[in-house]
């Protein structure tokens, strides 16, 4: 059987162009237009990490120059567009998609119970009840509000103080939602009193949503295998996913298609016959040189990126010092379709101090390349609050 064959630079710019980071991009970064970006990616990943900006703000950021970090805040707390749960891991999601999360909310509060006999303490039951009650009566609560904030050098959610584990339990299963956050502090409040009335009275059949998350997942990635494609959301399981495939190939709603890597190899995707037909049409990838969240959502999938852009990325936050071969918390960095290395620059006082960049194999920096990255960091400067750049002495490594 003769499948498609996309190459693999035509791929990465059909995968950037589906994250948003092909083009230009223009607009005002708030309001409908970052609403319009949300719903383009899907969800964007939330995380406290504050070294030059958190994750969520990067990402958007990286979307549109414009944006500032209070507008996706008003998303939630004010336009109520977007909701906070989760799917890899903690996410702003818009709010039209909040129906489809009702089989995450079951199934996750179906895992927690699983988890009770390991953790569970007396009058667990009675916890949840008085936490439940206590947001009821008094309104939005942080942890500190309903008897005591996170306990520290904690192992994970099942070790924390019983109040917070409570509301993790009741945001997680769906009774609470977030209604707002003050600095990073989440404050929970009764989901009806949140979500608005149209997306909390939906309910969609569990085939209905997992046909919704594979079909939205393949249109934000372009192609994926069935694995890549649950990945997405969290919402289908394995086993829903690779069902859905077959059953979608079959029918001819999707294809098979061969995937040039990085690495010269060929992996077998699933796509639809119009993204194939679209790359005919697919713009030459911008020169800019892009400061990119490790958690972006381009290259959060780390075998994903190191797959398609030969790029391979860990986080060393957890790594001792000594140990690190590069640093705390270093930020990848894009030009045009391929990943040419990664920085290390991060707030210190009133400046951005950049302690160095690492290219990749093959990239030389010559002077466009330098000033491309410094003129990214200087826009990025903005973002961060800081007044000037400061690169150390050594900076560039060679």
């Amino acid at each position: 059987m003769n499948r498609p064959f996309l190459d693999n630079p035509i791929a990465r710019r059909l995968f950037l162009d589906r994250h948003l980071l092909l083009r230009p991009g223009s607009g005002s970064g708030k309001g409908a237009d970052l609403e319009g970006v949300l719903h383009a990616l899907g969800f964007v990943q939330v995380d406290s990490v504050n070294t030059l900006a958190r994750a969520h703000d990067l990402i958007l950021w990286s979307r549109r120059g414009q944006y500032r970090p209070r507008a996706l805040g008003a998303l939630v707390a004010e336009r109520r567009s977007a909701f906070e749960h989760w799917t890899h891991d903690a996410a702003i999601v818009p709010m039209d998609f909040y129906p489809m999360w009702r089989l995450k909310f079951a199934r996750d509060e179906a895992r927690m119970r699983a988890r009770w006999p390991a953790w569970r303490r007396d009058g667990w039951h009675a916890e949840i009840d008085n936490v439940l009650r206590h947001v009821a009566d008094n309104g939005p609560a942080s942890s500190l509000d309903v008897g005591g904030d996170e306990k520290k050098g904690s192992s994970g959610w099942w070790d924390w103080h019983p109040s917070k584990t409570a509301l993790e339990f009741l945001w997680r299963s769906g009774r609470l939602a977030i209604c707002h956050r003050e600095g990073f502090r989440k404050f929970y409040d009764l989901a009806e009193r949140v979500i608005p009335a149209a997306q909390l009275a939906a309910r969609r059949e569990d085939a209905e949503i997992v046909n919704w998350a594979m079909s939205e997942a393949l249109d934000r990635l372009g192609f994926g295998t069935s694995g890549e494609l649950a990945a997405f959301f969290e919402i289908a399981t394995r086993e829903e996913a690779r069902a859905w495939c077959a059953a979608a190939l079959a029918e001819g709603r999707i294809v098979e298609a061969e995937i040039g890597m990085a690495d010269g190899t060929r992996r077998r995707s699933f796509t639809r016959t119009a993204i194939l037909d679209a790359t005919a049409s697919l713009p030459a990838p911008s020169g800019r040189v892009r400061l990119l969240s490790p958690f972006d959502p381009a290259l959060r999938d780390r075998a994903r990126a190191e797959r398609l852009f030969g790029f391979h990325y860990r986080i060393e936050i957890f790594v001792p010092e000594p140990k690190r071969r590069y640093g705390y918390y270093v930020f990848p960095v894009l030009q045009g379709a391929r990943v040419i290395g990664r920085i290390d620059v991060r707030r210190s006082g009133t400046a951005l101090a950049v302690r160095a960049f690492w290219p990749e194999a093959g990239v030389a920096m010559g002077k466009a390349r330098i000033a491309g990255l410094l003129a990214e960091l200087e826009r990025v400067r903005h973002l961060a609050g800081a007044e000037r750049v400061e690169l150390a002495a050594d900076w560039l490594r060679r």
